[in-house]
């Protein structure tokens, strides 16, 4: 681990590694290293990574199984874990969310490589939810604490809501091809920290026990906690980064700025446990069988 740096990006979340060769197998001592840096900045920025597709999920490896791409979407040709995340194929993450949280156990970490880059724009916007919970007022606090929410596939970040052309129609069909919906706690506890952190985003569409204007009202409240700019790490990529965040406790949000120019990035994530909320009950499933995409554990 000689010569590892991990240096602060904001005071909330995010920091910069350098000092070490991801394209290369880790001894334990820097995988355990990174490991405890993640779960202190919620998000690690690598530069100069020289990574291809089996590097990437080499690296990913470090932090448990992967998953496969994604329940319903493509992965990249010959690498079934790989997810391209690409603005001409209709993928521009432009909205709020964590990812795949309409499955019962969600990605536990994401991890982000640029290929192609815009010569303007494109950041990636990455939000503490921890430090969203601690924000709130503790009238808000307490009675997040007792939420539900399911959390569906009916509206993807990968294809714009208001689908109507043939191609960006026929994106929505195969991206909602196999239709989930799960409930999982509003704060969620991180199974490593035990930091509370609110656990919605995009995906979080109605409040368990509320109408469906009731559930939207509320969590645009909780939401403006987590989209506040001081939990936020606003990342402008260069080509041959990566990033891995911590699925468990952020959100992110890819910026449509750059005027439809070809961007890139591959996604690799790995698999993650079944939400626990603060009285230690789970996550359930309501619809859809996610087993293809990642294990749930015994």
């Amino acid at each position: 681990m000689s010569g590892i740096e991990i240096r602060k990006v904001t005071a909330h979340i995010g920091a910069h590694v350098s000092g070490v060769d991801i394209s290369r197998p880790l001894d334990e001592e820097t995988a355990t290293a990174l490991r405890d840096a993640l779960n202190v900045h919620k998000a690690l920025v690598f530069s100069d990574v020289n990574l291809d597709d089996g590097g990437q999920q080499a690296f990913a490896r470090h932090f448990g199984e992967l998953t496969t791409a994604h329940p319903t979407v493509p992965a990249v040709d010959g690498a079934p874990n790989v997810l391209p995340v690409d603005s001409e194929g209709g993928q521009a993450a432009n909205h709020w969310h964590t990812d795949v949280t309409f499955v019962l156990n969600p990605p536990q970490a994401s991890t982000l490589r640029s290929l192609t880059i815009p010569p303007y724009g494109g950041e990636t916007l990455i939000a503490n939810s921890a430090a969203a919970y601690r924000d709130l007022p503790q009238p808000l606090r307490r009675l997040a604490d007792e939420l539900w929410a399911e959390h569906t596939n009916d509206y993807d970040y990968a294809v714009p809501e208001e689908s109507v052309d043939e191609e960006q129609a026929a994106r929505r069909a195969r991206f909602t091809s196999i239709k989930y919906r799960t409930a999982h706690p509003v704060v969620r506890v991180h199974p490593l920290t035990g930091e509370r952190g609110l656990f919605i985003g995009g995906f979080a569409q109605r409040i368990v026990g509320l109408s469906a204007g009731e559930s939207r009202k509320l969590l645009d409240i909780l939401q403006s906690y987590v989209t506040r700019p001081e939990n936020l790490l606003r990342h402008r990529w260069s080509e041959n980064q990566l990033v891995l965040f911590d699925n468990r406790i952020t959100q992110h949000y890819a910026v449509d700025n750059y005027d439809g120019l070809p961007r890139r990035l591959h996604r690799v994530t790995i698999a993650g446990d079944v939400p626990v909320g603060i009285e230690g009950k789970e996550s359930w499933s309501i619809e859809g069988d996610a087993s293809h995409y990642t294990s749930v554990a015994a």
